[in-house]
């Protein structure tokens, strides 16, 4: 291998990283020397609680933390990009494409997300809370979890934010910067902070 394929395959694997979903529809030549590295990085991420499904895409430098009871299961043709978070227990279903820097932490009930769907960069899916009595320090306050999930086909918007307790329909769109602390329907648009239904 020159020098000059070494440094564009540092330059793919890097665009493949920012942008995951080229993953799914790489070819040729690319796929021939991607595949063994992605392979490599499966294999290094696939441990005990982790389950990673064939033709699975993770950035390296992505994290996915599982615990015992808390594991991570990544869906058949999934693609995770860079510096993405997830902590179990979390279940992604098939060709989920989470892009950069997005935070799903299942807690204790756990996240669960549909097949299709696509989580863009910077999201939170937060599945637990922090109480708020008033009179209580907050280190003292309790911890809560009651899981989030998310439908098919549905699509989450930059920077947006999923709270625990919330269940998302198939096909919903939350729109980037949304705080979404309520069920949103199937079909619905949600938009603002707090998310309301502005369409569908």
């Amino acid at each position: 291998m020159s020098d000059d394929d070494g440094r564009r395959e540092d330059l793919e694997k890097a665009r493949l990283s920012w942008m995951p979903w080229r993953w799914l529809t790489l070819g040729g030549a690319a796929r021939a020397w991607a595949e063994p590295w992605q392979k490599a990085v499966r294999a290094r991420v696939a441990g005990p609680g982790v389950t990673v499904g064939e033709g699975v895409f993770v950035a390296p430098d992505a994290r996915l933390l599982a615990e015992p009871g808390r594991a991570v299961v990544l869906g058949a043709r999934t693609v995770i990009g860079t510096d993405v978070f997830v902590h179990g227990p979390a279940e992604l279903g098939e060709a989920v494409i989470v892009h950069p820097r997005v935070v799903i932490d299942g807690a204790r009930a756990g996240v669960v997300i549909g097949a299709g769907t696509r989580i863009a960069n910077g999201a939170m899916l937060m599945a637990f809370d922090h109480g708020s009595d008033p009179t209580a320090e907050l280190a003292s306050q309790p911890v809560t979890s009651r899981g989030i999930e998310v439908g098919r086909d549905v699509w989450i918007g930059a920077g947006a934010i999923v709270c625990d307790g919330v269940t998302v329909g198939d096909h919903a769109v939350i729109e980037a910067g949304a705080v979404v602390a309520s069920d949103v329907p199937a079909w619905a648009v949600v938009g603002g902070a707090p998310g309301r239904v502005v369409g569908d």
